[in-house]
């Protein structure tokens, strides 16, 4: 299950996960602005792909996410921090380590948008 810290009007879940960069998630309140994966079970994922765009973006493009992993929302670890600088495209954030094809993800997985 997919759930949003906030989202306006016609641009939730659906447009986030519906793989055309022509739509998007947009948030409507205060940050952080979070992005929370959960699963039925264990699943094996080697990447987590965004696309941002500042030029289309602008200010409010993130501008560092941070993405955390843990059996429930109360034990998230953070296990990658992105710092974004004007991006532009798609970003591959690779979870496993290079010797591995994948890391096997527990029930919740948050997307983190912060202004530290």
């Amino acid at each position: 299950a997919w759930f949003l810290s906030s989202a306006k009007q016609g641009n939730g879940v659906e447009q986030l996960r519906d793989g055309s960069t022509e739509t998007f998630w947009q948030s409507d309140g205060p940050q952080p602005h979070l992005i929370n994966i959960q699963f039925q079970r264990k699943v094996k994922v080697s990447e987590i792909c965004l696309f941002v765009c500042f030029k289309i973006d602008e200010s409010y493009t993130p501008s560092r996410i941070s993405i955390r992993i843990g059996t429930a929302h109360h034990d998230l670890q953070e296990v990658q921090v992105l710092e974004l600088k004007e991006p532009d495209g798609w970003i591959n954030v690779p979870l496993a380590k290079p010797s591995t094809r994948s890391v096997e993800l527990p029930a919740s997985c948050t997307l983190r948008d912060t202004e530290m």
